[in-house]
């Protein structure tokens, strides 16, 4: 601790990083200390590191009266010298002891770290995708990050500097009264005054680290956003360069304005605080000194006095504001509570599995009936500031929908937009559960299969395709990590990309770039199309995976598709429907009921909807 007293440490403490204005919701302390069990070893052994540091903050001060009254009253060198030896061999044990903290508060704190990150990403995982447009990624990038560092302060920063200031202020109180308590009494009165400059101070302090943390939220948000390759081309398309840069301007303004005036408001409060602890110093000085000359007291007694003064006020500053350090800590394991508390739409509760790919299986949609879950239903207390606005569900999009996909063959899903084709495709890979209804594989529920099973038996290709911003090496392991360079290549050629990529100079250690971004509509798709084929499913759902692609790109796609779906069960949806034709059966969808079931001749026949949408243009 230095001597003064008085840190940059200290006025961290009393800014705190925005208030709690109300106590921590019953049962939260108890979760806390759910996390910290396993580490309560070293929690223990962090509590007896700082009691020992705290506790040594008196011994200087008494040497050094020693040193004085003992050594140089006396003209004593030996003492002299031997109490400087010890006094230099307290200053070294006080560094090891603040150097053995710092690593058991880490190792602590890190662990705490891993636990709440690795927990809420596994939750996080298990949500269903509406969540995901529901709740802002940044917020959710936020409890990962400084929610999380937050909450761990609890549990090492936040409790090892309250036990140790707390213990420092009573030990140099109380050594203080043993070497004067004229000037302890002096010490203790001015304490208040202390409390209060600290008070009035922070509160300004927090307003401003509240409003800090508010726009640098802002300023990363639109940052992610315009730097991923799609945002940068809007940008560029509509010539919005300008006025991109002129709003990230005034962010960042209003940023440096802010910093600017935290600044002012903390060196203010360095100030008020260094000159309250220089008026406390002068004052034992002063009454000290009248005490020394008055013959009351020793000079050695004096100056342990100064020293001792000046390691009171530091950790006073620290307990000025300590409720608001535990409250923040609270509030941040909170707000990761909120996501935690959220209940999965999707449990993975069946003990069936896995699905033998080897035979095709059979797939029936029994009276399903899906609405998609409220706005109210996937967020929680503690999420509401993060919801994007105008995104609500609750509405009926399929009602009683029954129809069956047979084993091996291709079954065709139409209906104009909004009929509620993809959320069937949906349902069958469990991203969702019925409301009502169910949907089975080979006469048994879905519900009752493992969740994993039903993932691995069901593949998926959509017509937004997602590649990682990594190799196309990695992006097809991420299908099957063990497969050998011999299946990469397989893969490829069905997906008719094989000689592309040999065509390439680092081939499948290209880079794809953002969302593959580096790849044309066409590529993107195909390889895809080859990530599917390397996992092999026993199922396959394709979503429109021919849309927006260019005649030459089409026809490639096609013919990568006829090798895939051989021998699988399929399910495509399609808006043009001149590309699933030769579909073994069609199933006609609008409003989220089956209106037309059949062959392609025959549905043309009825003149129906299918006929309809046939005829029309681009169908």
């Amino acid at each position: 601790m230095a001597e003064n007293g008085i840190g940059w440490a200290a006025l961290g403490s009393l800014a705190g990083n925005g208030p709690a204005a109300r106590g921590p919701a019953p049962g939260t302390l108890r979760r806390i200390l759910r996390y910290a069990h396993p580490y309560r070893g070293g929690l223990l052994a962090l509590c007896l590191l700082v009691l020992a540091g705290s506790a040594a903050i008196v011994a200087t001060p008494l040497l050094l009266q020693a040193i004085v009254e003992v050594g140089i009253a006396r003209r004593d060198t030996d003492t002299v010298v031997l109490l400087a030896g010890l006094a230099a061999a307290v200053a070294v044990g006080e560094g090891l002891l603040s150097y053995a903290q710092r690593m058991v508060s880490a190792r602590i704190g890190e662990s705490i770290i891993y636990d709440l990150r690795t927990e809420l990403v596994r939750h996080i995982q298990r949500m269903s995708l509406t969540f995901f447009t529901q709740v802002h990624t940044g917020a959710l990038v936020s409890r990962l990050n400084t929610d999380v560092i937050g909450a761990q302060r609890a549990l090492t920063s936040t409790l090892a500097g309250l036990l140790a200031n707390v213990v420092a202020v009573v030990s140099v109180v109380a050594t203080m009264f043993v070497v004067s308590w004229p000037v302890a009494v002096i010490a203790v009165l001015l304490l208040p005054a202390f409390f209060l400059i600290g008070r009035v101070a922070a509160r300004g302090l927090r307003s401003v680290a509240r409003a800090q943390m508010g726009v640098n939220a802002d300023l990363a948000a639109t940052a992610v956003e315009r730097f991923s390759a799609a945002g940068a081309m809007l940008v560029m398309l509509y010539g919005r360069d300008d006025d991109e840069a002129g709003a990230f301007a005034r962010h960042a303004g209003r940023a440096r304005d802010l910093g600017i005036v935290s600044v002012r408001r903390g060196q203010l409060l360095m100030v008020t605080l260094t000159g309250a602890a220089a008026i406390a110093t002068a004052a034992v000085y002063g009454v000290g000194g009248a005490l020394v000359a008055g013959g009351a007291m020793q000079l050695g007694a004096l100056i342990a006095l100064v020293a001792l003064i000046g390691r009171l006020y530091g950790p006073v500053a620290g307990l000025v504001n300590v409720h608001v350090d535990v409250m923040n800590a609270m509030v941040s394991f909170e707000r990761v509570f909120a996501v935690l508390d959220l209940k999965p739409p999707v449990l993975d509760s069946g003990r069936r599995g896995p699905i033998e790919p080897a035979v095709p299986p059979r797939v029936s949609f029994d009276q399903v009936s899906f609405a998609y879950p409220t706005t109210d239903q996937l967020t929680a207390a503690g999420l509401d500031e993060v919801r994007l606005p105008g995104r609500r569900g609750g509405t009926g999009v399929l009602h009683g929908v029954s129809f069956e996909l047979r084993p091996g063959t291709v079954t065709a899903l139409v209906g104009p937009s909004g009929a509620g084709k993809t959320t069937i495709g949906h349902l069958l890979a469990r991203l969702y559960d019925p409301d009502s209804g169910a949907v089975r594989i080979n006469d048994v529920d879905l519900r009752e299969y493992r969740l994993g099973a039903v993932r691995e038996a069901v593949g998926v290709v959509s017509q937004e395709t997602f590649l990682f911003h990594d190799t196309i090496r990695a992006n097809l392991h991420y299908a099957r990590p063990d497969a050998a360079e011999a299946d990469l290549e397989r893969a490829l050629e069905a997906a008719q990309l094989l000689e592309f990529v040999r065509g390439l100079p680092l081939g499948l250690d290209t880079v794809v770039g953002d969302r593959g971004q580096r790849l044309s509509g066409g590529e993107r798709q195909r390889l895809a199309l080859a990530r599917l084929f390397l996992k092999s499913p026993a199922i396959v759902v394709l979503d429109e995976a021919t849309a927006h692609l260019d005649g030459v790109s089409e026809r490639l796609v096609q013919e990568a598709l006829r090798e895939i779906l051989r021998g699988r069960t399929a399910l495509v949806m399609a808006h043009r429907l001149s590309t699933i034709r030769s579909a073994d059966a069609i199933v006609v969808l609008a409003d989220g009921l089956i209106v037309e079931e059949g062959g392609h001749e025959a549905l043309l026949a009825r003149q129906g909807l299918y006929a309809s949408l046939y005829l029309s243009p681009g169908g």
